[in-house]
């Protein structure tokens, strides 16, 4: 995946991250992104690496993870700000790895699907056409055709279209994004 970053930003960098044939990202402890509902509180603290996008955009990542501990997550965003985002991928919830979305205007609300057995790697595609952004996913290899969310966003608004990863109550661990595109 030898790529150019030069145009690319880092939103809370992490200390450990390297580009080359893949794109590794080590999640630092206690960061998470969430707004309010439920738990009554807000972070902004993960790792997200991305460009500015205008408009309509489609981000395509495929990843694996190690994950360990409660909420371990790594996968796509689109973000305008700290109020406004959308992350899908993977989060880790008791022992069990779910494909998952959170969709924050103001308040982030959650999403999850459990998925039955291991899994080697995911793929996401984030669409966004106009006021809509369309989440699908795959696993193991397949393409990213299974509808996992559909949801409102800002339109006409530039967004941070990449990756992140968070580990809210673990140690920290390791993604390795072995594709990721932007356009």
């Amino acid at each position: 995946m030898t790529q150019d970053f030069s145009e690319w930003q880092w939103v809370n960098e992490p200390a450990k991250w390297s580009a080359g044939e893949d794109l590794l990202v080590t999640a630092e402890a206690l960061t998470d992104l969430w707004q309010v509902t439920h738990y009554g509180y807000s972070f902004d603290t993960a790792h997200v690496f991305g460009r500015t996008m205008p408009g309509d955009l489609r981000v395509t990542t495929t990843f694996q993870g190690a994950y360990t501990d409660q909420y371990d997550q790594a996968g796509a965003m689109l973000r305008i700000d700290e109020k406004n985002w959308i992350k899908a991928g993977v989060e880790y919830v008791d022992g069990r790895i779910h494909v998952s979305a959170v969709v924050t205007r103001g308040f982030s609300d959650w999403s999850m699907l459990s998925v039955d057995g291991p899994v080697e790697s995911v793929s996401l595609e984030l669409t966004r056409e106009g006021d809509a952004v369309t989440v699908k996913y795959g696993l193991d290899g397949a393409d990213p055709v299974n509808l996992l969310r559909l949801a409102y966003f800002p339109p006409g608004v530039p967004a941070l279209a990449g990756i992140m990863c968070a580990a809210p109550r673990g140690e920290g661990f390791e993604t390795r994004f072995t594709s990721l595109t932007v356009a």
